[in-house]
């Protein structure tokens, strides 16, 4: 069954789509949307909501991050264990998941406002949405070592944890906020950044086809 990622290798989203599906022996094939700033759902293969990164598989399309990385899981002949959001019921934890999605959702209207779109960045749109984002990465930092003695032993895969190394490492990709100031997730992104997949999926930018 041929199965494809429409996404972005400079995605954070779809990096945790990619990271999943080489964790788990499914290897997709990344076809790059190449003009993010498109109003033709085609684009994004048919997604409604012109985001990324969708799945297709057989015919049929699988929209966002979470989804694919659960339909990848259903795909994959490997028994890994994996922490899905729904196994950790402690509010520090749901309040991890929460904080982390507000920010990758944050980074991506940081970078499409203020680096793709070259809008001011002193607009207040943007000022609230980087107040809000680095209080969730402040939050973050301080609790990160609490989110992860919450998660089960034994574990060879978190949607949270590759979610934020993912983010982590996006916000040095697109320089939108420094990371100087969050040592705790730096040095957690270092170490999950060992991971062959990590190695195998760094950001860069498609090119189109000449």
């Amino acid at each position: 069954m041929a199965i494809e990622i429409i996404g972005r290798s400079s995605s954070h989203f779809t990096r945790v789509t990619r990271i999943f599906a080489l964790e788990l022996g499914v290897e997709p094939e990344l076809l790059p949307v190449f003009e993010i700033t498109a109003i033709d759902s085609g684009v994004f293969a048919g997604n409604p909501a012109l985001k990324i990164p969708t799945l297709k598989r057989s015919g049929t399309l699988l929209f966002g991050a979470e989804n694919i990385c659960r339909a990848l899981a259903e795909l994959s002949p490997s028994r890994k264990r994996i922490v899905w959001p729904e196994q950790l019921t402690s509010d520090l934890s749901r309040n991890a998941h929460e904080l982390l999605w507000h920010s990758m959702t944050a980074q991506v209207q940081l970078a499409i406002g203020t680096i793709v779109a070259k809008l001011p960045a002193d607009n207040v749109f943007f000022v609230k949405i980087r107040a809000g984002f680095e209080g969730a990465l402040r939050w973050l930092e301080v609790n990160l070592d609490s989110a992860l003695a919450a998660m089960p032993a034994g574990r060879d895969l978190s949607l949270f944890e590759t979610a934020l190394f993912c983010l982590v490492e996006h916000l040095s990709f697109r320089n939108t906020i420094s990371t100087e100031p969050y040592p705790k997730l730096k040095a957690y992104a270092g170490r999950f950044g060992e991971r062959d997949s990590a190695r195998r999926t760094t950001y860069r930018f498609d090119a189109p086809p000449a």
